[in-house]
């Protein structure tokens, strides 16, 4: 059994990376909302208390019974879960004089604690919150302070349990790995042998055991995820997976035959499909973002059905869901506005009377492609930047056109091979190029020319939900302008986004 640390998330925005974090350290853990907690078996070696955006003081606030835990396994409270331990036992919490936001310089009052052991005795601390311990409750210890927070962190006498107003897993903590370390690895004592390798052993065996004979039907996007996934399942099952990949006609450049050929090249049993002609037919005429969006979900349910009834025998669905995607329909906050539509295949399983198989469900991107690599998976598949799931449909802004989609198709092509050649591919987590509904006027060749503008677009992100803008050299952006207006027939001007997101989105659909 593979032993864990489990984080209680009470809403915060920073209970993801705690446990990029912790699995940095080669140990398993798992995110599970305080209003439905897992059950505590011999594989859990520690839990952690996640922070939140609501108060201890709140007539509402979260609650989360402790008596399994506290004082029988280590326990680590993280700013809002410090609160809950100091609050709910005895002592005392109040608003802040000041609100506590920001870089802060802890002092280590106890170096002999195993929390506190090996770090210097003054670092930088993130703090991020609105209220603060005033009185700790008897057995309480203090062990570290800032100038503004006494009780910067404390620990109980007769207990592993330890509390932390501030954030030791974001970058700005300092010694927060260190930390976070002591407590997985010292205090838990975590072996830390959870690798991509003894994944992947796990994993297929996990998956042989649950699969059976079974016959499992996969639908492949050309992405890192849904590759993976892939490949893990054929070293479970063989030809047993049958894959599909379906060809909008909204992929890059001879992306689909490149694909299928990396895809057969690693052994899978792949049928391409091309149904180019369907999703531009249903997409003709159609404007409005988020009627792509539903087009396209739906186009490509219905084909990949089609397809997969033609498979005899198929039991299983199996998809690339990731680790984020699981704690994200999970969450403790309730529903999110919706920003845009996914991609994704909906309602297939239950309409197909299919059983759904997800190998990546625990893997957060990043593991994933360690988890890829370590099975061999050809780096160009690995370190491929994401790519939409409406694919340059939501790239190209207004009404779709087959001429549209070459043009764009002929620019993003310049585009990415100018980064490859110089460097800058692998310095980006995403590029790609847009085909703004606007004409400009140009000159070529002494004439007069009323062309199309087209957008580069470069960022920088871990995982999406927050992205900035990619410093591309002048001399390249230079070029990238020359040889696109110089190449590709139709466009005159070329412009480059410098928008982060929040405020904008990384795609412009």
């Amino acid at each position: 059994m593979t032993e864990k640390i489990l984080i209680i998330d009470f809403g915060s925005q920073y209970t993801q990376l705690i446990a990029r974090r912790i699995r940095e350290m080669q140990v398993y853990c798992e995110i599970h909302p305080f209003n439905n907690p897992p059950a505590i078996d011999e594989s859990v070696r520690g839990v952690v208390l996640s922070g939140s955006p609501r108060s201890v003081r709140d007539a509402g606030a979260p609650r989360f019974e402790l008596d399994a835990i506290k004082g029988k396994l280590p326990l680590l409270g993280v700013c809002y879960g410090a609160q809950y331990l100091a609050h709910f036992f005895g002592g005392k919490v109040e608003a802040s004089p000041s609100r506590e936001y920001g870089r802060a310089r802890m002092q280590v009052v106890n170096g002999d604690d195993p929390l506190m052991q090996g770090l210097q005795k003054e670092s930088q601390v993130w703090m991020s919150h609105g209220d603060t311990i005033t009185t700790i409750p008897e057995g309480y210890h203090i062990i570290a302070s800032t100038e503004d927070v006494p009780v910067a962190a404390y620990r109980i006498a007769a207990e592993q349990t330890w509390g932390i107003q501030f954030h030791p897993e974001v970058y700005h903590s300092e010694e927060g790995f260190k930390m976070l370390e002591n407590f997985v690895v010292g205090i838990c004592g975590c072996q830390q042998s959870w690798t991509p390798a003894s994944f992947v052993e796990s994993t297929v065996k996990e998956l042989r055991e649950k699969l059976g004979d079974d016959k499992v039907v996969l639908g492949l996007s050309g992405g890192v995820d849904s590759s993976v996934a892939a490949l893990l399942l054929h070293k479970a099952i063989g030809d047993r997976l049958h894959c599909i990949f379906v060809d909008s006609g909204l992929l890059r450049k001879n992306e689909f035959e490149e694909v299928i050929d990396s895809y057969r090249g690693m052994g899978l049993n792949v049928k391409g499909v091309d149904a180019s002609e369907k999703f531009l037919g249903d997409l003709a005429g159609v404007t409005d973002p988020e009627t792509k969006r539903k087009i396209i979900g739906r186009d490509f349910v219905e084909v990949f059905e089609q397809e997969a009834k033609r498979i005899s025998g198929v039991k299983w669905l199996g998809q690339g869901t990731i680790y984020p995607d699981v704690v994200e329909s999970a969450q403790v906050n309730g529903t999110a506005v919706v920003i845009k539509s996914h991609h994704n295949v909906g309602g297939l399983p239950e309409k197909m009377g299919l059983k759904v198989v997800e190998p990546l469900r625990l893997l957060f991107k990043d593991e994933v492609r360690r988890v890829g690599r370590s099975m061999n998976m050809p780096e160009h598949l690995i370190g491929r930047h994401p790519f939409p799931g409406p694919g340059l449909a939501i790239r190209i802004l207004g009404e779709i056109t087959r001429e549209k989609v070459e043009i764009l198709q002929n620019v993003d092509k310049i585009y990415l091979d100018i980064l490859r050649e110089t460097g800058w591919y692998d310095k980006i987590w995403q590029a790609g190029a847009i085909l703004l509904p606007v004409q400009s006027v140009g000159v070529m060749g002494d004439e007069r020319t009323y062309e199309r503008c087209v957008a580069l677009r470069a960022v920088q992100s871990t995982d999406g939900m927050t992205a900035d803008w990619v410093h591309i050299p002048y001399e390249i952006l230079a070029r990238l302008s020359n040889e696109i207006i110089n190449k590709v027939r139709g466009v005159n001007r070329v412009v480059y986004d410098i928008s982060s997101k929040p405020p904008a989105t990384i795609e412009w659909e």
